[in-house]
């Protein structure tokens, strides 16, 4: 019994002598990866339009930032023959600001009448394998 006791004792010493003398802390995170690059504020201006004639396309983007501070456009040609435009920016963390705003008057489009709906038939029955229809 006394060799248990004393195996117990060496245990003990064991596991305890092994803790740091601060005792237990969390492993503190790395910085995050630079990959080389200096961390520098985004700059940066750019506007792409498209205008297609025989499909009746119209429209395009254009936007800069220096920084924190964003500012934008883009437009669209609507199918009722009405320009879309939205101008937007953005200060830091202050949000997305839009206004939108319409160019030319709504006309009516004159296409094709929608096909009408076919009302609902049930299918005929399978065909039976003694009568072959004649």
């Amino acid at each position: 019994m006394a060799f248990k006791v004393f195996v117990l004792f060496a245990l003990l010493a064991v596991a305890l002598g092994d803790l740091p003398p601060e005792g237990y802390s969390l492993p503190q995170p790395a910085p995050p990866p630079t990959y080389g690059a200096p961390q520098v504020p985004a700059k940066y201006d750019f506007d792409w339009a498209v205008n297609d004639a025989a499909s009746n396309n119209d429209f395009g983007h254009q936007e800069s930032r220096d920084g924190d501070f964003t500012q934008g456009s883009y437009y669209v040609l609507l199918p009722d023959g009405r320009t879309q435009r939205v101008n937007y920016n953005v200060n830091g963390d202050s949000g997305f600001v839009a206004e939108v705003s319409y160019e030319g008057e709504a006309r009516p489009s004159y296409g094709p009448a929608p096909s009408p709906q076919p009302s609902y038939a049930p299918p005929p029955p399978p065909a039976s394998p003694l009568y072959d229809g004649k």
